[in-house]
């Protein structure tokens, strides 16, 4: 199950990264983001909330555009879920 939840997340960060409309340091926190999903040699909790914490941090940033803060969001519900 969170396999399936980091793929979705995965997916999110992804366009979060390719989309030109996004600061760069919000893409750069999602390419980061990206990599600690993708380390298995962590646990999915350490993962997860360490992903968590990034995210947190840059949701609150006052440049961020609306559609990419829902992005966030989102990915911030689910990642809780595990």
């Amino acid at each position: 199950m969170a396999n399936e939840i980091f793929e979705e997340v995965s997916e999110i960060l992804t366009y979060i990264m390719e989309n030109n409309t996004v600061p760069r340091n919000i893409r750069r926190v999602a390419e980061e983001s990206k990599d600690i999903l993708s380390n298995e040699d962590e646990d999915v909790t350490v993962r997860a909330s360490t992903v968590i914490e990034l995210l947190d941090n840059i949701s609150n940033d006052p440049n961020i555009p609306v559609h990419a803060r829902t992005l966030i969001w989102e990915i911030l519900s689910k990642l809780e879920s595990i």
